[in-house]
């Protein structure tokens, strides 16, 4: 009975072992059949290519030695403005009533001061020729001064007689290259709410008290080639209508001194007078509105009067810093577009000779 019950032991166990190894191969069998399944899920594995070879590095040339430059001539240095001449003596006479101070008078040898006080200009030059009158110079010092450094010796410059330093002013511009003038103080329109002064010519006064004030405007500053009637933004309109105007003109052309009247009569614009010996009339305000684009489109008009005429004055009332510096750009360039830059003196009809009396007889 014993030995029965081992051999039904023996033959379990190995029907345990035949279990577990069969359990075992299914499993393997299971896994062998998961693996080819994601292989060919995975496909073919990526073939590798060969990695191209690098190119080769290949030292640039040496680059050539530079050919020489061919002589270039050296550029002439900038020309430099000459200095106006000093106040001459023999062109000097003592103002009547005002002591200390002189008048500008026409030379024993004829010479004029419109003559001896003008900046040069190239007179062979034929270019279509533009010059500018700076006005109400001495009346802000700084303005004045910015005015007088910067901007080309070619602009000439209108004193105010109401400067108080004016000494100092006159010697930059001399010593600049820039020409003056004396404004003259006239009754504007809107006058008297537009007031040029205490000292100014009015309409309503007698000409010996208006030949006083004259005096006294001229008397101011010295070594100037002429007067104009443009000070600070007045214009003298008023005045200048009057019958007392020509008087006032024949006065300055007997002492050698040109005229520039700032604003055109209809008349003139239309080109209806004849020029006047002595005199020049601005074709243009370029800053009757002080702001740069008026100021810039007042040039570029100016130009193209210059072109068209061959010549063109514009006035500028003021040294406001917008002015003087639209003045300064616009200059610069200016021969570039085929004008010349030339001072007001070279627009004004020139003023007859004065009359010599003859010699004596033995």
């Amino acid at each position: 009975m014993v030995g029965r019950q081992e051999q039904w032991q023996a033959a379990g166990s190995r029907s345990r072992a035949w279990a577990a190894l069969g359990w075992f191969w299914a499993v393997v069998l299971v896994c062998l059949v998961a693996g080819a399944v994601v292989l060919q899920a995975l496909g073919p594995p990526p073939q590798q290519t060969a990695a191209a070879p690098a190119p080769a590095v290949v030292a640039p040339p040496a680059p050539a030695a530079p050919a020489a430059p061919a002589a270039v001539p050296p550029a002439p240095p900038p020309a430099q403005a000459a200095g106006i001449p000093a106040p001459v003596a023999a062109l000097q006479e003592p103002a009547p009533g005002v002591e200390g101070a002189v008048l500008p008078r026409i030379g024993p040898d004829g010479r004029m001061p419109m003559q001896a006080y003008a900046a040069p200009f190239d007179a062979a030059d034929p270019r279509p020729r533009v010059a500018v009158l700076l006005a109400g110079i001495g009346m802000t010092e700084t303005d004045s001064e910015a005015a007088i450094r910067t901007t080309p010796a070619a602009i000439s410059l209108a004193f105010s007689p109401y400067a108080v330093r004016p000494g100092p002013l006159l010697e930059m511009a001399r010593a600049g290259g820039h020409e003056t003038l004396v404004s003259i103080p006239m009754e504007p329109l809107g006058y008297p709410l537009n007031d040029a002064g205490d000292h100014a010519l009015l309409t309503g006064l007698a000409p010996a008290q208006n030949q006083e004030r004259l005096v006294w405007a001229l008397s101011r500053i010295a070594g100037y080639v002429g007067a104009t009637g443009a000070m600070s933004g007045l214009m003298g309109e008023r005045f200048a209508a009057g019958e007392q105007m020509p008087p006032m003109l024949e006065e300055l052309a007997a002492r050698g001194l040109l005229y520039i009247e700032p604003r055109p009569s209809p008349a003139q614009l239309a080109g209806a007078t004849a020029p006047q010996p002595g005199v020049r009339v601005a074709d243009l305000v370029i800053d009757d509105l002080p702001a740069r684009p008026e100021i810039e489109a007042g040039l570029a008009k100016l130009e193209q009067l210059a072109r068209d005429r061959g010549s063109a004055l514009g006035l500028a009332g003021r040294p406001d810093p917008v002015t003087v510096d639209r003045l300064q750009a616009w200059a610069a360039s200016l021969a570039s577009r085929g004008i010349a830059l030339v001072p007001v003196s070279a627009l004004v009809p020139p003023l007859a000779p004065p009359a010599t009396e003859p010699l004596a007889k033995p």
